[in-house]
């Protein structure tokens, strides 16, 4: 029988009726399908707490023998960002150059993307996730992750949760490759960036594609005893 005696008691659920957790799930949908993918930026201040309680809230996330194989890097710096605009934008303009097939481009056109990125600067927060594909120990030793990018996926989530429930707009950016991104926040050869998220207030000027989600019936199927 498994040894329980270093776990301790569970917290955090406390017991609420069927009414209650109808609504609270209700208010969250209610909260998330505003949710927007968002290209315009107004370049006005988000405190620093914010981006960090955003940040914690995705390292709650679950994961494979708890390794927490992600590493989060924000970024305000404007030289730092101008840096990471630049190199993004040279492998955009290659994707839209050519590495894209017609049909991709073709379904992107209905958001209106090019090559040019000014949201990487004009938006006062990136935040930079890697996945680490090992772990270091503090002696240099390696140590196996698990389940990696479901890990870091799951964590990714959170983060934008975190972060429109703060009232704030995200982009997830993900140019490719992102190897460029390593090199300029220095992280080590054990990280591989997944995401350029970018975060802010939304520009006073922001729109959106009139776009649908599917819905529940297309997205689920139940099999109950009902």
């Amino acid at each position: 029988m498994t040894d329980l005696s270093d776990h301790i008691p569970l917290e955090g659920y406390p017991l609420i009726s069927d009414t209650e957790m109808e609504t609270t799930a209700k208010d969250f949908y209610d909260l998330m399908r505003k949710r927007r993918t968002v290209r315009h930026f107004s370049n006005r201040a988000v405190p620093r707490s914010v981006i960090e309680n955003a940040i914690k809230a995705a390292g709650t996330a679950p994961s494979g023998a708890n390794k927490q194989p992600w590493h989060f890097v924000a970024v305000s710096a404007p030289d730092i960002k101008h840096k990471i605009r630049l190199a993004a934008e040279e492998e955009e303009r290659a994707f839209y150059g050519g590495k894209a097939s017609e049909r991709w481009l073709k379904d992107l056109e209905q958001f209106g993307t090019d090559a040019n990125k000014p949201f990487l600067e004009t938006a006062p927060w990136l935040i930079i996730v890697f996945k680490e594909t090992y772990g270091v120990k503090e002696d240099g030793e390696k140590q196996n992750n698990y389940y990696v990018s479901e890990s870091v996926g799951i964590a990714m989530g959170l983060l934008i949760a975190a972060l429109h429930s703060s009232g704030l707009a995200t982009l997830t950016h993900t140019p490719s490759p992102m190897g460029f991104l390593r090199e300029i926040l220095g992280r080590p050869i054990n990280e591989k960036a997944v995401l350029l998220l970018v975060a802010g207030h939304p520009g006073e000027d922001a729109v959106v594609p009139d776009i649908s989600k599917k819905s529940l019936d297309e997205i689920s199927s139940w099999q109950t005893d009902a």
